[in-house]
């Protein structure tokens, strides 16, 4: 049974996956999108969780969006809005104060000087080299790495990257490869005595990563999560109605350039000549869909363990994949509340600029690293850290007049469990350590709670995918981003499979709702859909 032929179809309707086939469908190639949930978006979705509240599932926050993708796609003026929190980011602290954070520098400024009076002057110097190393970091995002097992062009891509660094200026080049191999707590102390400036800037190193802030590696994905142009001074903000609004806009855009959208479509199989040549998948159902080329948006150690046969792979690739790390320690909770949290060292239930941040429960250094340490040896830490985002005090639309919805994201719960438990057994005691925790800080928390949904590492993983509930569809360590990532030879969106090419986070530059995976694998697609129509 056949349902049709297309140049490309796309496995998983992700938001890379729609950005892909927008990409493609705006240059005249003809579309098809599967999606096996109901909705689009993947983990970028909004949707009702309890009666009268929505928000955000998955993720839950913009600052990664590429401005590029924005305005190729249209979004803007395909209903997209886009808010900025009043406050960035708000740290409860151990002496009873907090710590306010603001995408204005100045502002922020004088904030560590009321916490840590020794550091109010340092922010300047950090964010210089932070821009001197986003900078660089920007200008790769949107290229395809050399593909360090290629032949000669690649090469040349690698030797042009090599020189293009060779001609920094020389503090650039220091923070370069300090970013790249240090500790986010090695890389802060750089500039930070205080423990709360350093707890606050350090979450941004172990948010969706399982490590201890004082691991190798987490410097730079603080730096990832750093790399946003979106918002004003690279900050954080709310898309109205939710990250699925995000979704939506993009599935719009690629509609009107004719992209077909089929939900409920999960797909059971990659179809494969005897050339090794991917032609078509195979939905749930057995229902055949045919393209030219087959392009995959979920994460590629899913890909080859359950839609490819594994005789029509190299062993070396299996082998490899085999070893591709998918680990975030996330859990992620949605809670729908009957008044706004009334913390300690910041009292009030009414809407302060505070209940629109980003509020980071974590905050030490040494509460990070344990919390890491816990999850290790129990499963999950029972002093967790929690960021908490109430998207309702932005936008009215997620909850009935004066209730709210927040989002929890949670670190670290370990996708493995000892002692013969699972995340089934465990997930409500888990619950109930992050509840506790934010009622330590706001002490009518657990009683305003109206409804509660609770996302372990293992619903993450059947509901949306998430191998190990990594939300980035793998590590970002150094043995797994630019020319590694996936896996060296694989880095130019091209599988070992003829005609399979993937467009999600398992591919350069990697995790957040971004789109640029998506955009860049879309280029290299088309480059080669030129290049065998020259062929002929």
């Amino acid at each position: 049974m056949s349902s049709g032929n297309f140049d490309a179809v796309i496995i998983g309707g992700g938001h890379n996956g729609l950005v892909c086939a927008a990409y493609l469908a705006k240059a005249g190639l003809s579309v098809k999108v599967l999606e096996k949930r109901s909705v689009v978006g993947g983990a970028a979705v909004t949707e009702e969780f309890s009666p009268g509240f929505r928000n955000s599932t998955c993720s839950y926050t913009v600052g990664l969006l590429s401005p590029l993708v924005v305005a190729d796609l249209g979004l803007f003026e395909n209903g997209l809005k886009l808010v900025p929190r009043p406050m960035s980011n708000f740290l409860p602290t151990e002496n009873g104060g907090c710590l306010r954070a603001y995408a204005d520098h100045q502002r922020f400024s004088n904030e560590i000087g009321i916490q840590c009076p020794g550091d109010s002057n340092a922010l300047k110097g950090y964010h210089l080299a932070l821009e001197g190393v986003s900078k660089v970091i920007r200008e790769q995002l949107y290229n395809t790495p050399p593909n360090l097992r290629g032949g000669l062009w690649e090469l040349w891509k690698g030797w042009k990257a090599s020189k293009q660094f060779l001609s920094l200026d020389a503090e650039v080049q220091n923070n370069l490869l300090e970013i790249f191999t240090v500790s986010a707590s090695k890389f802060l102390s750089r500039w930070f005595e205080g423990e709360s400036i350093k707890a606050l800037l350090a979450f941004d190193g172990i948010v969706g990563h399982f490590a201890s802030p004082h691991h190798p590696g987490t410097a730079y994905v603080l730096l990832h999560h750093c790399l946003g142009e979106i918002m004003p001074h690279g900050s954080w903000g709310h898309a109205i109605g939710g990250m699925g609004a995000i979704s939506d806009a993009i599935a719009r855009s690629a509609r009107k350039a004719g992209v077909l959208i089929e939900t409920m479509s999960p797909v059971t199989r990659l179809l494969i000549n005897d050339k090794k040549r991917t032609i078509g998948v195979e939905v749930e159902g057995g229902k055949a869909i045919y393209g030219r080329v087959i392009v995959s948006n979920i994460n590629p150690k899913l890909l080859f363990n359950t839609l490819v046969e594994p005789s029509y792979v190299p062993l070396d690739f299996l082998n490899r994949i085999s070893r591709y790390e998918c680990v975030s320690g996330s859990f992620r909770m949605n809670v729908a509340l009957g008044e706004l949290p009334d913390f300690l060292c910041l009292p009030g239930k009414n809407m302060a600029d505070h209940h629109g941040a980003g509020i980071v429960l974590a905050p030490t250094l040494d509460y990070q690293h344990q919390a890491f340490e816990d999850a290790k040896k129990l499963g999950w830490s029972k002093r967790p850290i929690v960021e908490i985002v109430i998207p309702s005090t932005l936008d009215s639309s997620l909850a009935p007049e004066g209730k709210h919805v927040a989002s929890l994201f949670c670190q670290h719960f370990s996708p493995k469990l000892p002692n013969a438990r699972n995340w089934d057994m465990c997930r409500e005691l888990a619950a109930d350590s992050v509840i506790n925790l934010i009622t330590e800080f706001a002490p009518n928390f657990r009683s305003s709670i109206i409804a509660q949904q609770i996302l372990s590492p293992l619903d993450l993983e059947r509901e949306f995918s998430l191998l190990g509930g990594d939300i980035f569809h793998g590590s970002l360590t150094l043995n797994q981003i630019w020319s590694s990532r996936p896996l060296l030879g694989h880095s130019d969106y091209r599988m070992p499979l003829h005609g399979l090419y993937l467009c999600g986070a398992g591919a350069h530059p990697g995790g957040g709702v971004t789109g640029i995976p998506g955009r860049n694998a879309a280029k290299e697609i088309l480059k080669d859909f030129s290049w065998w129509s020259k062929k002929k």
